[in-house]
């Protein structure tokens, strides 16, 4: 992975690492996490995790383990935890022997929970889920003590074995610290560590009918694995005392530091994974690898590549600020990408046929194209060109608008690689659409041999009728039609032309590539659909509104 590609930079999460080493506090070197709950699939706003924590862990020849957070067995899917290691792995990180699951620790866990009971700090509280809200408090007023707080440690060990022994029902009870109730930060307030869930998991089956919490799991596995910095972001600001509460309340010896940074928020789209998954649920999209989704997946499918994410990151940077990223800004980085490494060929995506009735009949020229005008390492293709081609609908106009360089009747225009061509007339169907153009080519206008003293103002793109591949484009717009889609209506505030489908023409060297995503010419970036034969999605449109610095 090169430099570019690292999100090297400087930033406070850098700045706290390299100080931690030059004061030689990290004799175990730079160890990281990415822990993610396969309960869904990644979208952009883990990518960003995944590069900070990897990259900084890459950085300083560190490790960095992949841990899943499998302790909610209600939502959480083995497909799930693949599509996360694939996702992982196309960004261009390795986790080698660090793939970890929170169920390897489930033993020792409720170990650690049975010795908080022994010196008093956890209990078995049987408040009700409303009843706990209830006894909570709020911001402004404390909350009240359990009247099952002060049960005898033997009492608690007692029960919290029965829990572990599938005795009672779920919901009836939990396992809560014993912390404080009037803390001014809620998450102290005797935060619930065990809960009882008679649900199989994916990984232990039915051995548990238990399951612990995140916030008491987290920072354990932290502290097991030796995390030198634990990355989270700033929602779990306000519970970073509960994870150093549990850690110096329990018989481990070290303790990783929990930093902060912001999230990743991204216009036009929803980051939450409850709305993703409403989005999949409710069929707004066509799976959590729809190219309209925000997803890692849907982003590959789009044709995305892994540079262009990272490249967008590292754009992006960390700091303590949340804040919501143009989409112009993903859009250039791909752009970017895609400049200097696509080849470029021609595609027809509205084809309106042209006759050119001065062409010899049964005639088929060659013309020769390179693959990019810029990278001759690329090569170049053959192009037949004969007397009836197709061009775009949009590069003809009956009327033409004042500045309009293309094709309209009596004007010229050129072939790209190919002839001048002249409009002579039009042909019209009953309802008065344009369906065929006839024109007449002028034989020495050939480009790279055009002695014709022609001077067309505009070049167009075209392919050959009789050579040309129909294969079917998907054209993708952004998903939302507002930039921040608000969470409460966001389904009515979908983009009704977030999807449209067209039979488009590809000259017929694009088809017989190998090559998997291209520049169509004066039209944007695409790729080969991975999941449905002769079918083309459009990565991005050719357009660029955002520039670096803006």
């Amino acid at each position: 992975m090169s430099d570019k590609d690292s999100t090297a930079g400087s930033d406070f999460i850098r700045s706290r690492v390299q100080k931690d080493i030059s004061e030689g506090r990290l004799p175990q070197g730079v160890v990281t996490r990415f822990p993610p709950e396969p309960n869904g699939f990644l979208h952009i706003g883990h990518a960003k995790s995944i590069c900070l924590n990897f990259g900084v862990a890459n950085e300083h020849g560190g490790a960095t383990y992949l841990r899943f957070d499998d302790t909610n067995p209600l939502k959480e899917d083995d497909r799930y935890v693949e599509a996360i290691k694939a996702d992982v792995r196309w960004l261009g990180f390795e986790w080698a022997d660090r793939l970890t699951h929170a169920s390897d620790y489930f033993e020792q866990l409720y170990s650690f929970a049975a010795d908080l009971i022994k010196v008093c700090k956890a209990f078995v509280c049987d408040l009700s889920q409303e009843q706990m809200r209830e006894y909570r408090g709020t911001l402004t007023a404390p909350g009240r003590d359990s009247p099952y707080r002060n049960r005898s440690v033997e009492e608690n060990l007692d029960l919290f074995r029965r829990m572990r022994a599938g005795e009672f029902a779920d919901g009836s009870r939990v396992l809560r610290a014993r912390i404080d109730m009037a803390s001014p930060n809620i998450n102290m307030r005797d935060p619930v560590l065990y809960r009882i869930r008679k649900v199989s998991h994916q990984r232990t089956g039915d051995a548990w009918p238990i399951y612990p919490t995140y916030d008491y799991t987290h920072c354990i596995c932290d502290a097991l694995e030796h995390i030198s910095h634990s990355l989270c972001t700033l929602e779990f600001e306000d519970h970073r005392p509960l994870y150093d509460w549990v850690i110096d309340n329990i018989n481990v010896n070290y303790h990783p530091p929990q930093i902060e940074f912001s999230r990743l928020g991204l216009e036009y789209t929803v980051m939450s994974k409850r709305l993703l998954h409403r989005l999949v649920d409710e069929g707004h999209v066509e799976g959590w690898d729809d190219p309209r989704m925000p997803t890692i997946a849907g982003l590959r499918r789009r044709g995305y590549t892994p540079e262009s994410i990272r490249d967008f990151c590292a754009r992006v940077g960390v700091t303590k600020q949340d804040n919501t990223i143009e989409m112009e800004l993903l859009e250039f980085c791909i752009r970017a990408d895609l400049e200097n490494r696509a080849p470029r060929g021609m595609a027809v995506l509205d084809p309106l046929k042209v006759v050119l009735t001065n062409w010899p009949s049964g005639r088929v020229e060659t013309m020769q194209a390179p693959w990019h005008p810029k990278l001759p390492a690329l090569g170049g293709r053959d192009m037949p060109f004969s007397g009836t081609l197709f061009i775009d609908r949009d590069d003809f106009a009956e009327s033409p608008p004042p500045g309009f360089k293309r094709l309209a009747p009596g004007g010229i225009v050129r072939l790209r690689y190919g002839y001048v061509i002249r409009c002579e007339s039009v042909v019209k169907d009953a309802a008065g659409r344009v369906t065929e153009l006839v024109c007449t080519y002028l034989p020495d206008s050939r480009s790279g041999q055009d002695t014709s003293g022609a001077k067309p103002k505009g070049v167009i793109h075209w392919v050959d009728a009789g050579s040309a591949v129909p294969v079917s484009i998907r054209l993708y717009e952004r998903l939302f039609s507002v930039p921040n889609p608000d969470s409460a209506r966001f389904t009515e505030e979908l983009n009704a032309d977030s999807l449209r489908v067209a039979t488009g023409l590809l000259e017929p060297a694009i088809a017989a590539s190998l090559e998997d995503r291209f520049q169509f010419e004066r039209v944007g970036y695409f790729v080969r659909d991975e999941e449905r034969p002769n079918t083309w999605n459009r990565t991005v449109s050719l357009k660029d509104s955002w520039t670096p610095g803006a």
